[in-house]
């Protein structure tokens, strides 16, 4: 097995966890630094059973903002259940609507702009794994960004790495694994090109 990267040992300062895991990096659960995030899974954790037993939005957002450390708008609404295992990584926009039971996975970082839609059951991921079986216990990470205007349809799947575009849709039970163009329907598994949007003939 690779010998996870420790710094210490070689000499050099440590590098935060945290910024090795939004640079995509392979980080181990041996590395210097590991235990802070564990920490913050399971204070998420935590919050997020509180999360899921409210019965009002604002308590919703309330324990949303505890979990990303950021403010979520009264103009957004998050429908629970709403899943995490990070969060501290997600940041959304204002008037988002984000439908029931849904999963984001954030350590690489996910940005839901500005009047996105995203239906039942989606899955934003995050993360992944090094296809060697000798080193597939290491995390690798790339950000998920969903544009402005953007809509993402009950049970897709948007992987690693993924921008969707502004104003774009994903059909329902896609899988994108490549960035989705703005203005633009993509559908199936892997997700492809549907059609473009006009927006003189809405």
């Amino acid at each position: 097995m690779k010998d996870p990267q420790n710094n210490t040992a070689a000499g050099l300062p440590e590098k935060d966890i945290f910024k090795r895991l939004k640079s995509g990096e392979p980080v181990y659960a041996t590395d210097p630094g590991y235990d802070k995030i564990n920490e913050t899974v399971a204070g998420t954790l935590r919050l997020s059973q509180q999360l899921n037993s409210s019965a009002h939005i604002k308590d919703v957002r309330h324990f949303l903002s505890e979990i990303t450390g950021n403010t979520i708008d009264e103009s957004t609404t998050v429908f629970p259940p709403f899943y995490t295992n990070f969060g501290k990584f997600t940041v959304i926009g204002k008037n988002v609507f984000i439908n029931h039971a849904c999963s984001f996975l954030d350590m690489g970082g996910i940005t839901v702009e500005d009047h996105v839609m995203i239906g039942p059951k989606v899955n934003l991921i995050t993360e992944n794994h090094p296809v060697n079986p000798n080193e597939r216990r290491a995390l690798i990470t790339k950000p998920i960004t969903i544009r402005k205007g953007a809509w993402i349809g009950a049970g897709a799947t948007v992987l690693p790495g993924v921008t969707v575009g502004e104003n774009a849709i994903v059909a329902a039970g896609a899988v994108v694994s490549r960035d989705v163009p703005a203005d633009t329907i993509v559908g199936g598994i892997p997700a492809k090109t549907i059609r473009k949007i006009n927006h003189e003939n809405i």
